[in-house]
């Protein structure tokens, strides 16, 4: 490194030792107070510097050409040169230790780098790969243990697909760095590389479901709750939520390290602060459970006990506070029993036949609580430790058809009549039922009745039983056979009444003890739903009641109301005769027949006005019976 230096011309740096300085040439400041003293020697950076006495400068500066002025400026570059030499020295030296240390750790991992916690800094990348692999395979069948707020676990590397991708893994190190800076500074730093991980997606995305399933918790908001009459606060808890990416990479990242994973879960608040539990529990919960609330009806009172109230109050989370809310139905159930006596079913009027002849059995109005408006001040009682009393309010409740209605629907005389008979006994006892429940049924003015809806659905429960019936062109038996044999008296009495047809289907080939062409069938699936029904509109201005009368071998049914028409039944000719084929029973309980031939028939309605006996309309309808098959049984072996 050189420095320039500027030297007066007299002074010669090869020879001289010490300036030097002639008397005659050094004129005297006549303003100084002092005289040059001397000339100190500063050694081989040659700086001189000329002392006062004290150790002062000399006053003022020496005239334009003196030696002390020269010497001064000599002075003032002598002053930087050493610092600056040994700043060079420094540097020299760093140059040549980053030179040394560049040289020496050639192609190794930088200093200061652990991957998994496992340190291999400095070393070749063989060495490195031996001390990872001694160091990190063991972990890879380990559990990983893993903290995510309050919940802690572990997660299975392989049923989570996860494995390590060691190339990838060694190649994260690199090389040393050129930068002198970061070469230096690795020194005293550390850098942690995780691995590099291979995942089987599937599983791994099954695996982060299930951890977040175990680790996501739902708020638990505060809330009072009942233990019998005992109220009891529930303390707030806020929730938590896994972070499913950040998650993901720490896995990814560091699930070979061996250490604990801290997983990121986002808080989930709560809504509701203690101390709106507590004021719950202040204002309402404790006052409710202080004591019985009496309910007053018409004529008996009824108690609803702590425990009762408990069961039918309880709160909820709304706007940052408990909100009280009743359970009507629970509420009810304490007091009913005691209270039914004071309410009356309503019942409609209804048609009972005494001999022979339809009465009007009267009408009875409903008197029911309206437990709507009865409870609507229970919260209001229930803040209150006295006074804790209820008053109930009831609601009349008209029948639908009430006495007079019933007396005026017309249902004076027998407007249709049919009978049929020999029906087995099994299937007696299902058309006895249905009969029974069909009986005194009241059809207004306009309205449709429907069979399988007005008796529901046919099963054992109300009383049906296995009987006969046609299944797939062959005999078999299922609850609530010979239901159809039912269905074929009531269609007649209603085609001769000269009610309106609205819906009916003929069996699939003809049953010889029905009227060809006037017949029906219904049928339900096990459910009690509708599949094929029978039904029939009053179409006429008054009203129309049904009549059964069972007897173990035959079946009548009769409808009452204002006779409108004579009803005559015209039968046409057999046609498309189809011989029956034969066909194989079932292999359990195949009953053989001889079978019966298909054919098709139209039938006439004509009806004709009572007073007049002017033809009204005629209606025709053409039906199509299949052929029979004939039943085979074969001899079991």
């Amino acid at each position: 490194m050189q420095q320039n230096r500027q030297w007066p011309e007299s002074h010669s740096e090869e020879t001289d030792i010490l300036p030097r300085v002639d008397a005659r040439q050094v004129q005297p400041d006549p303003n100084a107070t002092e005289q040059i003293q001397h000339i100190a020697y500063e050694g081989p950076t040659q700086q001189f510097s000329a002392m006062g006495q004290g150790g002062d400068l000399g006053g003022g500066a020496p005239p334009h050409g003196a030696p002390g002025g020269e010497g001064q400026q000599a002075a003032g570059h002598q002053r930087w040169r050493k610092p600056g030499i040994i700043a060079a020295a420094v540097f020299g030296f760093l140059v040549l230790l980053y030179g040394l240390d560049l040289l020496i750790t050639s192609g190794d991992i930088p200093r200061g780098v652990t991957v998994a916690g496992v340190d291999v800094g400095g070393m070749s990348d063989s060495e490195a790969e031996d001390v990872l692999r001694e160091e990190i395979e063991p972990r890879l069948t380990q559990p990983v243990a893993y903290s995510a707020g309050e919940v802690s676990g572990e997660l299975n590397p392989k049923e989570s697909g996860l494995t390590l991708d060691w190339d990838a893994t060694l190649e994260q190190a690199g090389d040393q760095p050129l930068n002198p800076f970061t070469r230096i500074a690795s020194f005293f730093t550390t850098t942690e590389l995780g691995v590099v991980t291979q995942t089987e997606p599937n599983q791994f995305d099954n695996a982060m479901k299930a951890l977040r399933k175990n680790i996501d918790q739902k708020p638990i908001e505060g809330d009072v709750v009942f233990e019998g009459a005992q109220p009891k606060a529930v303390e707030p808890k806020q929730g938590q939520q896994l972070q499913l990416d950040q998650a993901r990479e720490t896995i990814l990242t560091h699930w070979a390290s061996g250490e604990r994973l801290s997983l990121p879960v986002t808080a989930t608040p709560v809504t509701v602060p203690m101390e709106q539990v507590e004021k719950a529990m202040r204002e309402v919960a404790q006052p409710a459970m202080s004591g019985p609330v009496i309910v007053h009806g018409e004529g008996a009172d009824g108690v609803l006990e702590p425990e009762e109230i408990a069961g039918g109050l309880s709160f909820e989370a709304k706007n940052g506070s408990l909100v009280p809310k009743i359970d009507q139905k629970k509420i009810v159930e304490g007091v009913k029993a005691e209270l039914a006596s004071t309410e009356k079913e309503g019942k409609d009027a209804t048609i009972v036949f005494q001999g022979g002849k339809p009465t009007v059995e009267p009408s009875e109005d409903g008197n029911k609580i309206k437990w709507d408006e009865t409870l609507r001040p229970l919260l209001d009682v229930l803040k209150k430790t006295e006074g804790r009393e209820l008053t109930a309010t009831y609601e009349k409740k008209p029948a639908k058809i009430t006495t007079e209605e019933a007396e005026n629907l017309g249902i004076k005389e027998v407007i249709g009549e049919w009978t049929t008979g020999g029906f087995a006994p099994d299937s007696g006892v299902n058309i006895r039922v249905v009969a029974e429940e069909v009986n005194g049924a009241i059809v207004q003015p306009g309205e449709t009745f429907s069979l399988n809806e007005y008796t529901g659905p046919r099963t054992k429960a109300e009383g049906y039983v296995e009987a006969g019936i046609i299944k797939d062109g062959a005999p078999g038996k299922a609850v609530g056979g010979g239901i159809s044999q039912f269905a074929t008296t009531l269609y007649n009495a209603y085609y001769f009444a000269g009610m309106k047809d609205a819906g009916h289907q003929e069996h699939s080939y003809y049953i010889s003890r029905y009227p060809k062409g006037r017949e029906a069938t219904v049928f339900q699936n096990p459910d009690g739903s509708s599949v094929i029904d029978l039904k029939f509109t009053n179409d006429s201005e008054h009203g129309v009641a049904i009549q059964t009368i069972w007897t173990p071998s035959d079946i009548t049914v009769r409808l009452w109301g204002t006779k409108r028409y004579e009803v005559k039944s015209e039968t046409g000719d057999e046609t498309n005769h189809v011989q029956p084929s034969e066909q194989e029973g079932p292999k359990e309980n195949c009953q053989p027949s001889n079978g019966t031939p298909g054919f098709t028939i139209t039938d006439t309605r004509i009806l004709k006005d009572i007073e007049t006996g002017q033809e009204v309309r005629r209606e025709e309808r053409t039906v199509k019976y299949n052929p029979q098959p004939k039943i085979v049984c074969k001899k079991k072996d």
